[in-house]
């Protein structure tokens, strides 16, 4: 028998044909997928933490292809460290290398406060090149997680019927002023992509938070999601990927997060995310499913005139500043009087029997600076907690006349923003460039044809903030519904448009 080199023809030519084949026939049977991560922290921005990343998902079946990327970033655009010139400019440069459908490349913001590199465009390609090189066959499976504990929504409803938000930039209400607070989404959406051999090579885990904990010493980080990431990489193997997708976090804070005595830490939040994500996902079984459509849809969505509204907070600012009052105190006194008043409510000038003896010589002395000093106290309360709501409308207001001459300098009533819905085998994800507030994102799963559904904000650009239309009658002061370039409708066209886009997936 003749060797295959004595006829003229290399062995390793046919051996490459055979595994070119069985590649091919196993592509045309299964998901291609691929991913990788690189280093995009600032380091000359600071001590840092945790690194940041951009990761990245190619996912291909035929001559199907969809990118899913990932940053450690604020958000895509318009505020933070990246320009609004970054996800053009990585679409066309996937075009370029290869031949990817922009509308099939998506880009999520964990919108982590952290600082990214000046070249993370850059990495954010590289990413994609190393996550295309190493695409291979995989199965997949979908599942969910719990995690309660470790967020709160941050709007308060007040008794009044009003709302006000949990900020750093000011205080809150009186603790009496407070009657509840809004809902939370505890869901953890997941997919797991497993190799053929059963090692995963990437997960997905979408999860509605700010991530804005930070570390102690204000190091650069990655905050929760971040640390939650490498967690979760750590314990699913050295090659695994975990992407964090940002949910409808647009109205959820991280818990404690206004917490004086103790430095505030993502460390604790992330470990309890991934360890609720790494107990579903050991529980997904991975099956061959080759199911992979994006569809891509522009919406056009009316800009809120905010006229009246600033007239309205430049009216109560007004109300407010009227309404400060004189009093006989400084800080030191009032301070002072709180610690006497508090220790002994009935005999605060005085020891018991000086009352006692007052009452015997028909005399109110002590009794009547007690009234002066309460009438006092009272005013100077009352003072501290006006200008608390001072600094809480002046922010809202300034938002409001920046987001209104940008409106009236733009000549536009109306916004385009991309709407993205992913479908991965059962894995379903629909995607919106705004921060949405958590209620949205519970509307949309009860309403989904699929079960389950996962929404994330924060996608393929940014447009501030985007409540409910029931929240953005700004009854109240939530930062959130100043910080809003879209007028009420916004809601309704938005879900109607959603939900039909998951009826097509």
């Amino acid at each position: 028998m003749k060797s295959m080199r004595s006829r003229g023809v290399p062995m390793f030519f046919f051996v490459s044909a055979i595994m070119l084949s069985s590649l091919d026939l196993v592509a045309n049977e299964t998901l291609l997928a691929g991913a990788a991560k690189v280093d995009i922290t600032d380091r000359d921005a600071g001590p840092v933490h945790d690194p940041l990343f951009a990761k990245a998902l190619v996912l291909k079946v035929d001559h199907e292809t969809a990118v899913l990327i990932t940053v450690d970033a604020v958000a895509i655009g318009e505020i933070g460290h990246i320009g609004n010139d970054y996800l053009p400019a990585v679409r066309k440069q996937l075009l370029s290398e290869f031949n990817i459908d922009p509308k099939r490349v998506l880009a999520n913001a964990s919108h982590c406060h952290g600082v990214v590199c000046d070249d993370v465009l850059e990495k954010t390609i590289e990413a994609v090149r190393q996550a295309h090189a190493r695409l291979e066959p995989v199965r997949l499976g979908v599942g969910t997680g719990h995690e309660n504990e470790i967020m709160e929504n941050r709007r308060l409803i007040l008794k009044s019927g009003g709302t006000v938000d949990v900020r750093h930039a000011y205080s809150l209400p009186a603790n009496e002023e407070v009657a509840e607070v809004g809902p939370v989404d505890p869901q953890i959406g997941l997919l797991r992509l497993d190799r053929l051999d059963g090692s995963t090579l990437a997960v997905i885990f979408n999860f509605a938070c700010h991530p804005i904990q930070g570390v102690p010493g204000g190091r650069n980080t990655a905050d929760l999601s971040g640390i939650a990431g490498t967690i979760i990489e750590e314990n699913l193997g050295p090659d695994a990927i975990a992407l964090f997708v940002q949910g409808c976090g647009g109205d959820i804070n991280p818990v404690n997060y206004k917490d004086v005595d103790h430095p505030r830490s993502a460390v604790p939040l992330g470990q309890s995310l991934a360890l609720n994500s790494l107990r579903a996902l050991r529980k997904i079984e991975c099956r061959p499913d080759k199911r992979l459509a994006v569809l891509h849809q522009t919406l056009t969505l009316p800009r809120a005139d905010r006229t009246q509204r600033i007239l309205e907070l430049e009216t109560e600012q007004e109300r407010l500043i009227s309404s400060l009052r004189g009093t006989s105190l400084n800080l030191e006194t009032f301070m002072q009087l709180m610690v006497k008043y508090n220790l002994a409510g009935d005999f605060p000038s005085g020891f018991s029997h000086r009352y006692l003896r007052e009452d015997d010589i028909a005399k109110d002395d002590l009794r009547q600076l007690d009234i002066e000093n309460l009438r006092n106290m009272k005013a100077y309360l009352e003072n501290i907690h006006t200008m608390e709501a001072l600094t809480r409308l002046r922010t809202n207001l300034n938002l409001l006349r920046r987001h209104q001459l940008e409106l009236e300098e733009s000549g536009k009533r109306t916004i385009d923003v991309e709407m993205v819905g992913l479908r991965v085998g059962d894995f379903v994800l629909l995607t919106f460039p705004g921060e949405l507030t958590v209620q949205i994102g519970l509307n949309l799963k009860t309403q989904s044809p699929h079960k389950p559904t996962f929404v994330a904000g924060y996608t393929n650009g940014y447009i501030y903030y985007a409540p409910t239309a029931e929240q953005l009658k700004n009854v109240g002061g939530a930062q959130e519904d100043s910080d809003c370039i879209l007028a009420p409708d916004w809601q309704l066209q938005f879900e109607r448009a959603a939900l039909d886009l998951l009826k097509r997936l």
